[in-house]
């Protein structure tokens, strides 16, 4: 996905005015969809957005507290780090633990798919056939003067803007200053020339601006070329953009004669293993498999926490459907009233950014998203988001402009989520046709397809190819099964063209990958092409796949900033952050505090950690000598959404408080309606407002130590 994958959304009362600014990666792999993220020395001042309670969002406050408090961290810190990689901590590790067992509960297991693992490590033959070699790349261009790489479509946007801005100054139009696009190092263009332009020329260069992330290499190219477009700092042109590849290449073996990459994403692993999964799966289509594994992506200068990095986490499906019938899906009903809101391509090229909220089945069947399966995971997808707490007025689905989808995909959207940085791709959901099976079939032979049998027989009429294997096969020697894949892969329309190659010229030719010069030439000793009837009762087919792809460390990153905000400093206290999360996904539930260090809290608080833990709650015990108020604000940043407090009372008759995190609210019980509240909590069946109707409202807490007698 610039299947990247990777990867944001503020309350939209200004959506009609927002610019179009978005961090992407997680889609169909080709050159022209893949975005960089901000390339600035210091970080940029935040967009105007806004806390959970909305407050001013303040990003450094909330960057230094998940460092401080161990979210993540950069990798290799004591050696000075490494930029794009990180560590994740403790409640890291636990966010994305649990938000991964949300989806596979929500995807796996709801939708009974096939779950693999495929290895990291891919041989560059496989990437060779999928695209990735030749296209995975972004555009860059060179300062011939300075050697400064430039990224070409930020350096097209930042000499544009500074024109259209001299252009505002000579009519004497007074701009305000737009805060910097913290996902673009575009080259700040100082003391811009106020130059009256022409009325076309101020058009032109709008359109353009609007229509920059359509543009490939070569458009890039001749932009800078017709507009005459410099780079402000040495005032040269820079050279013609150039692709970057940007897979991490290494070699298999001691050798080092089998090049190899790590993968970029989970998907080929699943595409290779189809025929396998297709006959686990008792040959029964539709189905879907799915893979949750690392990736790895060599990006130029990644900034932006955990939003671009070099190795990151992807959680990818491909669903295969019978192209046929319009890909329908059997479960649409359920899912068909279902709201979504999407920013279509056609508002987009209009150079707009209005959102359209409609139902998922008024936007396939007015055809807004292309078919029902496409629609189903949109859906899906939303209901995933939603559920593990992201801001569902911070949700949006973007659909890809032409140049941003590969040439096979039908349909491409792209669930972004609004955060300080803009708005961030965190899901990509393609259409990909049946691309990656038929060019992985046609390299390798290997039957990547369905034979459905039919229940009546039919009769048809073909161009059929016969091959004469006794010399087919030391004639081409060992290119002979890849030679002969590529005959057998011939649609019936180009059999029928070469069949009268065959019978004027004795000989036909075809385009065959990895042998010779890409053509190979046969003669009619070799090959025999004629139309003949058949009766057929089988049906042979290559699925389309329908594929969405979870870039885990942006949506980490975008629940975080949609659950965090601070609690008043009433009483001189600095401000404490607090982070919403959802019960089933906060790293810890549940926060033990025993009222002081009185040994008679000792084994209390060890029976209800035991007992916690036996059910699946995962608690954490603060005995520190920080009063109760500040033991559970402490835990407030980590996301602990419940508090039991052990007090005197719990010694003398086994009950105890139960703090919610959000309202501070507490209510009182014994110990198994206190175990049962935060199992239902915990599993998400119930949310506190159910636990306040069913138990008692505790007001106050017992401050001072009593004498315990023995008795006692």
């Amino acid at each position: 996905m610039r299947s990247f994958c990777s990867f944001i959304r503020t309350a939209s009362t200004k959506q009609n005015s927002l610019p179009r600014q978005t961090i992407r990666s997680f889609t169909a792999s080709t050159q022209n969809n893949r975005f960089q993220v901000p390339q600035f020395k210091s970080p940029p001042p935040a967009m105007t957005t806004t806390t959970l309670k909305g407050q001013p969002f303040d990003r450094p406050v909330l960057d230094s507290m998940l460092r401080r408090r161990m979210f993540y961290t950069p990798s290799f810190e004591i050696y000075g780090g490494v930029a794009g990689l990180y560590d994740y901590g403790p409640p890291g590790c636990a966010l994305q633990s649990n938000v991964i067992e949300i989806w596979r509960k929500h995807f796996v297991l709801e939708e009974d798919m096939l779950e693999v693992d495929c290895t990291a490590l891919t041989p560059e033959e496989v990437l060779k056939t999928s695209g990735h070699v030749d296209k995975f790349a972004d555009w860059m261009c060179k300062d011939p003067k300075n050697g400064e790489i430039l990224r070409a479509d930020h350096f097209v946007e930042a000499v544009l803007e500074a024109r259209l801005k001299g252009d505002k100054d000579a009519r004497g139009i007074k701009v305000e200053e737009k805060e910097e696009d913290p996902k673009k190092k575009k080259k700040k263009v100082k003391n811009t020339e106020a130059v009256k332009l022409e009325d076309a020329v101020v058009k032109e260069y709008e359109e353009i601006l609007a229509r920059i992330d359509n543009y490939d290499g070569e458009a890039l190219g001749k932009l800078i070329k017709d507009h005459d477009l410099k780079n402000p700092v040495t005032g040269v042109q820079p050279s013609p953009p150039v692709a970057f590849n940007l897979m991490f290449q290494t070699a298999i073996g001691p050798s080092s004669n089998a090049p190899g990459y790590l993968r970029p994403e989970t998907a080929q692993g699943q595409f290779l293993n189809f025929a396998k999964l297709l006959e686990f799966n008792q040959q029964q289509m539709p189905f879907a498999s799915a893979s949750i594994g690392k990736s790895f992506r060599n990006e130029i200068s990644p900034r932006a926490g955990l939003l671009r990095v070099r190795e990151f986490l992807m959680a990818e499906i491909e669903h295969y459907v019978d192209p046929e019938g319009g890909k329908k899906h059997a479960r649409f009903n359920d899912i068909k009233d279902v709201k979504v809101r999407l920013l279509n391509r056609h508002v987009q090229l209009a150079g707009q950014t209005t959102i359209e909220e409609m139902t998922i089945g008024k936007a396939v069947s007015n055809g807004t998203v292309d078919n029902e399966t496409l629609g189903y995971f949109l859906a899906r997808i939303q209901q995933f988001l939603f559920k593990i707490g992201v801001d569902p007025s911070k949700t949006r689905f973007r659909q890809h402009m032409a140049n941003e989808m590969a040439h096979y995909a039908a349909d491409c959207w792209d669930a972004e989520l609004q955060t300080s940085y803009g708005w961030i791709e965190c899901v990509g959901c393609a259409d990909r046709s049946a691309y990656d099976l038929t060019v992985h079939a046609k390299k390798t032979g290997a039957p990547l397809m369905v034979r459905e049998r039919l229940e009546t027989p039919i009769t048809i009429e073909e161009w059929q190819i016969d091959l004469d294997k006794k010399k087919f096969g030391p004639h081409f020697k060992k290119d002979g099964k890849t030679v002969e894949a590529a005959v057998e892969a011939l649609p019936q329309d180009k059999r029928e063209a070469l069949a009268q190659d065959l019978q004027l010229d004795g000989k036909i030719k075809i385009e065959v990958d990895g042998v010779g010069n890409g053509t190979v030439e046969i003669s009619k000793e070799l090959i025999q092409i004629g139309r003949k009837t058949k009766t057929v009762n089988t049906r042979e087919f290559t699925p389309n796949v329908i594929e969405p792809s979870f870039g885990i460390g942006r949506i980490l990153y975008a629940l975080i900033e949609h659950n965090y905000w601070t609690r008043g400093n009433e009483g001189g206290d600095e401000a404490r952050g607090v982070l919403s999360f959802p019960p089933p996904v906060a790293p810890t539930k549940v926060l033990l505090v025993p009222l002081s260090s009185h040994e008679s809290f000792k084994p209390i608080v060890n029976r209800m950690s035991r007992k916690l833990r036996s059910i699946g709650v995962s608690t954490k015990t603060d005995d520190s000598s920080a009063s109760i108020g500040k033991r559970y604000s402490r835990n407030d940043e980590l996301g602990t959404p419940l508090g039991i407090t052990v007090d005197f009372q719990s010694v003398k008759d086994g009950s105890f408080t139960l703090r919610d995190r959000d309202s501070t609210k507490q209510v009182r019980a014994d110990e198994e309606k206190i175990l049962k509240a935060i199992k239902e909590l915990a599993e998400g069946s119930k949310v506190w407002a159910d636990i306040e109707k069913e138990l008692p409202a505790f007001e106050g807490q017992e401050a001072e130590i009593p004498v315990l007698t023995k008795k006692d």
